[in-house]
């Protein structure tokens, strides 16, 4: 009896009280309207907001070229001068023949005054004065062709021709850029097209001069590349201090206004979870902080984002990381 009895007791000593389990550490998220942020970065290349090419309206010989690239001009500015010896010699012989033309006139203006000249003779003499005077308003015309002048205010972009060379007529000598405002060019892909409007917020940044900018209005091309499938889009960014300059890398990030796809929630993609069934849930977490599966059905893709249409709330708290260690109803602190 005693060894019974001393067993019993040692038995009862051997058992220890079970301790509760600690709750499982985990990282979470609330879900509220607009939860992430949906943007999309994309490479683009600065351009000039127009550029102008100048050129001559004439052939004829290069005398010289008064500007050099990258430098500032302003409307009627010297560019380039033609050899206009040919030019003067025109000049020259149109002025004879108007004053030739100024004579005779005055001539028979005396002789027509006084009855003695036929009506045809006087026609004839008036035509002879207009003539010559079209003839010289030609030649100082050509004359005044032999110096190229800047249509427009702007910075020099490119030399096409240079002193002794030919100059065709409507063959650019230099062009002329206007940057006092920029546009930056990117190809988006027809599939994030969609998701772009004119007034779309934009972030450029520009390492080459350690430059941000915000985007102005933007321009969506219509026509996609045939074999990138690609639209160009052009964002206008002012440019007062004229520091971006046409060929630069810059870095363009839209942000997209989802706020009506999927009631404007977004969870990160790594959060949601596929059951054997091909059912999707997430893990919640209740105000008893313990964690549930929670169905939902997703919409699409935005980064790493997906967008939630229906199995959440604004409000409530999905798990993000650490939910490989969950089961239905387990405790967890965040």
């Amino acid at each position: 009896m005693a060894a019974m009895v001393m067993a019993l007791l040692s038995s009862c000593g051997g058992q220890k009280a079970e301790q509760p389990k600690a709750p499982t550490r985990v990282k979470t998220l609330e879900v509220s309207s607009g939860l992430m942020a949906h943007t999309q970065t994309y490479v683009g290349m600065v351009e000039e907001c127009e550029a102008t090419a100048v050129s001559f309206t004439s052939m004829g010989v290069v005398k010289r070229v008064c500007v050099d690239e990258g430098q500032t001009v302003s409307r009627g500015q010297l560019i380039a001068e033609m050899d206009d010896t040919q030019a003067r010699n025109m000049l020259s012989h149109a002025q004879a023949q108007m004053a030739q033309a100024n004579d005779a006139y005055a001539r028979m203006k005396q002789l027509y005054d006084q009855k003695a000249l036929a009506d045809i003779k006087w026609v004839e003499t008036q035509s002879q004065v207009a003539q010559a005077k079209s003839q010289l308003d030609m030649a100082k015309k050509n004359l005044a062709d032999c110096r190229l002048t800047a249509p427009v205010s702007g910075i020099i972009g490119r030399k096409q021709i240079g002193a002794g060379e030919t100059a065709l007529p409507s063959q650019a000598v230099v062009s002329i850029l206007d940057i006092s405002k920029v546009k930056v060019k990117v190809a988006v892909p027809e599939a994030e097209i969609g998701g772009i409007t004119t007034n779309t917020p934009t972030h450029i940044r520009v390492d080459a001069i350690d430059g941000n900018y915000q985007g102005g209005t933007i321009e969506k091309g219509v026509q996609a590349d045939a074999l990138t499938h690609t639209y160009d889009v052009r964002i206008d960014v002012a440019n007062g201090d004229r520091k971006l300059l046409p060929g630069m890398v810059a870095s363009v990030r839209f942000v997209i206004d989802d706020s009506q796809g999927g009631g404007g929630k977004y969870i990160p993609v790594t959060s949601v979870q596929k059951k054997a069934d091909g059912s999707l849930f997430v893990w919640t977490v209740a105000q008893d902080s313990t964690a549930h599966r929670t169905m939902v059905k997703i919409g699409g893709t935005q980064g790493n984002n997906v967008s939630v249409i229906d199995g959440l709330s604004v409000g409530q708290r999905i798990v993000t990381e650490g939910y490989q260690k969950l089961s239905e109803n387990t405790k967890v602190v965040f």
